[in-house]
This record gives C-alpha cells, structure tokens and sequence, in this order.
C-alpha cells in the first residue's frame, strides 16, 4: 500500500475511533477532562488513548504507521506539486479528484507523533470536468478530520520537572473538495 492509501486508511479508522467512543446519556453533564493514568514504558502512553485504537494492536503500531508515511513523503521521488491539474491517468484519489490536493508535513515539536502528514488544496477553484481548466466560480476548500495525539506538557522555565503527557483529538486537513 502507498502512502496516500495508508494515510487515508488511518484517517478513516480515526475518524470510526472519535464515532465510536460512549457518548454520556442524558441528564448527566460532562465533566472536565483530565488526562488518564500513564501506561509504564518509554513513551509514557495514557492508558486511555491506548484503549481508544481498537483496530491496532497498540498506539505505539498507529504512530509507526504515521512516521511511514511521513518518510514516504519525505522520500518521494515525485516532485512537490503545487500546479491545479487532474491526472486521469493516475489512481490516486488526490489527483484525480475536481478539487487536487497534494500532502505537506505538519511539524509541532510539543506533539507526538511530531510529523503528521496533511492535505493542502492545489487549486483556489475546481477542475471543470468538462474542460478540465480549473474554473473560479466554485472553490477548493480543505477537508478536516480529528486524529489522536499525544501533547507533551512540559513547566514553562525556569521551573524545572518532569513532562507529562495527555490524550488529545488534533484537528487535520486529510483531504480537499469543491463547494459552490
């Protein structure tokens, strides 16, 4: 599998993850979030957000699948795209979709994973499909989705001590679309 098919995969699970989590019945008010006990190990994992990945065996596979693609990325042999054009020829969603996109680094060194992948829109319109010219009457706008993270909670200086870590649901360009 490509790195557009493994991101869009991972994109859908974590969208079925957020879809899937209870919901508090009626009546009783949500309390504030805390973040939940630490697992033992290297990464220091909340036991909560490891419960969350169902489909993996562990949150430490989920953010190896992330890092992959992210070197698929870097890796590349094709060259950063930023033109507005579809490739029929090709079978990859992204560019044979009315509204391209193509997929950048998001970089945040306070979070983990640090390197996610994320869509940007190649075009301000859409490809007409008819002429195949990008056409400005409609627009390109990016698709979002919630991922599971995890942020390091760090005191700010000159406090010293351990980091923590929390759970939380970061919010990402996966993909772009045309409205009117």
């Amino acid at each position: 599998m490509d790195w557009p098919h493994n991101l869009l995969f991972l994109l859908t699970i974590s969208i079925f993850l957020v879809l899937g989590q209870p919901r508090n019945p009626k009546g009783k008010k949500k309390g504030q979030g805390k973040p939940g006990p630490l697992a033992p190990g290297p990464h220091q994992a909340p036991l909560d957000l490891v419960s969350w990945a169902k489909p993996y065996t562990r949150m430490e596979e989920y953010e190896r699948n992330l890092g992959e693609m992210v070197a698929q990325l870097r890796n590349s042999s094709e060259p950063a795209r930023k033109k507005c054009e579809v490739n029929l020829q090709l079978w990859l969603s992204n560019k044979r979709s009315l509204s391209p996109w193509g997929y950048s680094i998001n970089h945040d060194p306070s979070r983990i994973p640090v390197d996610l992948p994320e869509a940007r829109c190649l075009c301000l319109g859409c490809v007409n499909p008819f002429t195949m010219q990008e056409d400005r009457s409609m627009v390109s706008v990016p698709v979002f989705s919630q991922v599971p993270v995890r942020r390091r909670l760090c005191p700010p200086p000159p406090r010293a001590g351990p980091c923590r870590q929390r759970a939380v649901m970061e919010t990402i360009a996966v993909g772009c679309t045309c409205i009117f």
